[in-house]
């Protein structure tokens, strides 16, 4: 029931956006949760910290391109949001979307659980009032730049661009 509920408020607000101005919207870099035995072993690899940034730059490009959004510069925060663990320090992504003056905060996750298992979530929360608009999140195979830039083309298109993404059937 809250899914269904989250999902319309998101295609409101998406169709609202559309119809006014785009929103603001801060969408700040994607984060690692390595709880594999190669991470446990090597810690973060350099080439997991790239497709970080490349998949949080795909999705600020793919939400800006969309017309839907206004994407407010992260910069003055980077440092503080780097500094963070954005998934759980209690809302700290409201505070620092606030801010920035956005109306939403994005954040996204990979989880990864092995080589070969991944995971891959976009939270979209108010900035006004903290709440989560929705998630959108997929599993993915294959710890390589071609697997996440797909993942996240997956999510923009089919979740989070999608013209009636989580509408009752």
């Amino acid at each position: 029931m809250r899914t269904i509920l989250s999902a319309m408020v998101l295609m409101l607000a998406l169709s609202s956006a559309a119809r006014a101005e785009a929103q603001k919207a801060a969408v700040f870099d994607f984060e690692l949760a390595d709880t594999s035995l190669e991470g446990e072993r090597n810690g973060s690899q350099a080439a997991e910290q790239a497709r970080l940034l490349s998949v949080s730059d795909q999705l600020r490009k793919g939400l800006a391109d969309s017309g839907k959004f206004d994407l407010v510069d992260i910069g003055p925060v980077r440092v503080e949001a780097h500094n963070s663990n954005l998934q759980a320090c209690g809302g700290c992504d409201v505070q620092l979307a606030q801010k920035l003056g956005a109306d939403l905060a994005i954040t996204g996750v990979v989880h990864k659980v092995s080589t070969l298992i991944l995971n891959m979530t976009i939270f979209v929360r108010s900035a006004r009032t903290g709440h989560v608009i929705t998630a959108a999140n997929a599993d993915f195979r294959g710890n390589t730049d071609e697997s996440w830039a797909r993942t996240t083309s997956f999510l923009l298109r089919n979740r989070l661009l999608a013209p009636n993404y989580g509408a009752p059937q």
